[in-house]
């Protein structure tokens, strides 16, 4: 039995995280849908719950086989626990946020990848990037001035309204994922 890695990918400010928050509440105890708690070489802060580690402690998680996926974007390290493996192998549906850059990775390492991407006009994404904090202007207006590549084969969520309209959408693609899985068992 194989279960789906749901990738959340878009740009920074999209609101991915966000989303994913909502649609985990929203599910509530769901056993069949994991959401997975990353490790990025950056230490904790607001509205990204992760696993901080330094360089030198991700590393070593990675020689030691401790990620399914590791990329790096911005300077920094992000991987995704190993630990999925095993809710993939019962049959769960993974969520987890990861970069647009990592996605041929995903759709190489696990046998059902559903890539969901996240987008949001130029406008809100400059807004919540620069309420994060983690960067003055300049840099969130060059951040918002990059062009990235079109992402293939993606589920879109617009996400320029409410949390709960851009959750409820991603909640949707998850439920769905989860009946299609009880469909093929």
């Amino acid at each position: 039995m194989t279960g789906s890695f749901v990738a959340v990918a878009g740009p920074s400010g999209s609101g991915k995280d966000t989303l994913i928050a909502w649609a985990r509440e929203a599910l509530g105890e769901r056993g069949d849908v994991v959401f997975p708690r990353r490790a990025i070489t950056r230490p904790s802060g607001p509205g990204e719950d992760h696993e901080p580690l330094s360089d030198d402690e991700f590393a070593a998680v990675e020689r030691a086989g401790g990620f399914a996926l590791t990329w790096g974007a911005h300077g920094l390290r992000y991987g995704i626990p190993a630990a999925v493996r095993d809710d993939l192998a019962r049959g769960a549906v993974v969520v987890a946020n990861v970069s647009r850059g990592s996605l041929a990775d995903v759709r190489e390492r696990f046998d059902r990848a559903v890539v969901v991407h996240v987008t949001v006009s130029p406008e809100v994404r400059l807004e919540r990037i620069l309420a994060r904090g983690r960067e003055d202007r300049a840099q969130a207006e060059a951040r918002i001035a990059r062009v990235a590549p079109p992402v293939e084969g993606a589920i879109e969520i617009r996400n320029d309204g409410s949390v709960a309209d851009g959750g409820a959408q991603l909640r949707d693609v998850l439920e769905a994922e989860c009946d299609r899985l009880v469909g093929v068992r």
